[in-house]
């Protein structure tokens, strides 16, 4: 007997069975893939640890504090801030309230106007005052517009903010919503950007291990073909390729296309952003000094910005190498050798002092779809929960906003309306 089915064994599908079973329902989850975790993963391969593209975990989102054991994931942080690389020049960019004596060379950074460092310290002071909730309703603006009309500088938009949330939205060019902005600013302020000791994929591990303890029944390399809902009455009929399976109601968290398809939902947004992210190994007596913080490239975008991922968390790589990631935005049709040599080359450039001849490209990553769009007013275009007809219901980020924290509340709100709606209030 199955009280919900599940379709999708991503953040958002493995926290809505957690709390579905949490409440004493029967639950089993699908996931066509043979792993749980969707757009987020780790691979193994020689001491090495390769995460889905760079990705990391604000730990200070509401839904992280709330779902994940943060302690049993060894979160190992990047320091707060990033450094600017131009050729021939890094300059240190951080948050004095969380690093002292990074704080006291923004000070002197010369890539950023005074005015710009006084305007940030309002900034922060403003969002940690701010509801989180409330700033995610002020999408109205691009990021851009809304730095502009604050007064930040030319200079500190495309040396900073460019790199910076061209990182975080996959859009160097600041079009996204300034909802975005403020909302990762605030998490930033009062929590750290960090990775699990054993790689992202450890976040739905164990999400995966507390919804199976919750009495979760997980099936991977089960695709769901189909959602029927009852005309006549209450329920649904899932179709895989195994079985049909009728339950009191499905929770469809699959990708965004699958979720249209099984459900008929035209609002599920579809058009992304992608990426592509390289991995290199570097002998470890070519450390480059970052003080473990992003390098951001203030210059020309290509690649918008590299992690020595091993100076953050050692278990990254094996001895006696580091692990560094490179990233650039969007679709490249350039080849993996090319891309590599653009990498080395700008790191040539900005560490002129260091030698790269040891860079070595292990893998890379293209990846169609790492989030979709969210231009000024994207919140409203979004479906609810509820919308699809029937006891059908919708989680995935594509509810909330393109986040970790999107994926996981969505997970939440839609286990909390499959509750409501088979327990109306009297």
């Amino acid at each position: 007997m199955t009280d919900v089915v599940v379709a999708g064994g991503g953040l958002a599908g493995l926290v809505a069975a957690r709390h579905l079973a949490d409440e004493g329902l029967a639950v089993t989850l699908f996931e066509r893939d043979d792993r749980l975790g969707g757009r987020v993963h780790s691979d193994h391969q020689n001491g090495f640890t390769f995460d889905r593209g760079f990705q990391v975990v604000f730990s200070s989102y509401p839904a992280v504090v709330a779902e994940l054991d943060r302690e049993a994931l060894s979160l190992r942080p990047f320091a707060p801030g990033a450094t600017l690389a131009r050729p021939g020049r890094r300059t240190t960019v951080a948050d004095p309230f969380a690093d002292l004596v990074a704080g006291v060379r923004t000070l002197f950074n010369r890539d950023i106007t005074v005015g710009d460092k006084l305007r940030v310290l309002r900034l922060r002071q403003e969002l940690l005052r701010a509801s989180a909730e409330e700033l995610l309703d002020n999408d109205g603006q691009t990021i851009e517009s809304y730095l502009e009309a604050r007064g930040f500088s030319e200079r500190f938009r495309e040396r900073f903010a460019a790199p910076f949330y061209g990182g975080i939205t996959l859009d160097r060019s600041l079009s996204s919503s300034r909802a975005v902005f403020e909302y990762t600013f605030k998490m930033l302020a009062q929590g750290t950007a960090a990775v699990p000791a054993a790689g992202m994929g450890a976040i739905p591990d164990q999400l995966a291990a507390r919804a199976q303890t919750s009495g979760v029944t997980v099936e991977t390399g089960t695709p769901v073909e189909s959602v029927t809902p009852e005309r006549q009455e209450r329920g649904v009929t899932v179709e895989t390729p195994a079985e049909t399976v009728g339950a009191d109601a499905a929770v469809v968290a699959t990708d965004p296309e699958s979720a249209r398809e099984l459900t008929g939902c035209e609002r599920i947004p579809t058009a992304g952003r992608g990426c592509v992210t390289q991995y290199f190994s570097l002998p470890e007596h070519q450390q480059l000094d970052t003080g473990n913080r992003l390098l951001l490239n203030a210059a020309d975008g290509r690649p918008n910005q590299v992690a020595v991922l091993s100076a953050a968390a050692p278990e990254y790589a094996p001895d006696g190498s580091h692990l560094l990631s490179a990233t650039f935005l969007g679709e490249q049709s350039a080849d993996n050798g090319s891309l590599a040599a653009e990498v080395a080359e700008s790191l040539a450039a900005w560490y002129p002092e260091h030698s790269v001849a040891g860079l070595e490209l292990l893998r890379t990553d293209r990846i169609e779809f790492a989030q979709f769009s969210q231009p000024p007013g994207f919140r409203s275009d979004l479906p609810d929960v509820d919308e699809p007809a029937g006891q059908v219901y919708l989680a995935g980020d594509y509810t909330e906003w393109s986040a970790i924290q999107g994926a996981m509340e969505s997970g939440q709100r839609a286990a909390r309306s499959v509750v409501e709606t088979r327990s109306p209030p009297d």
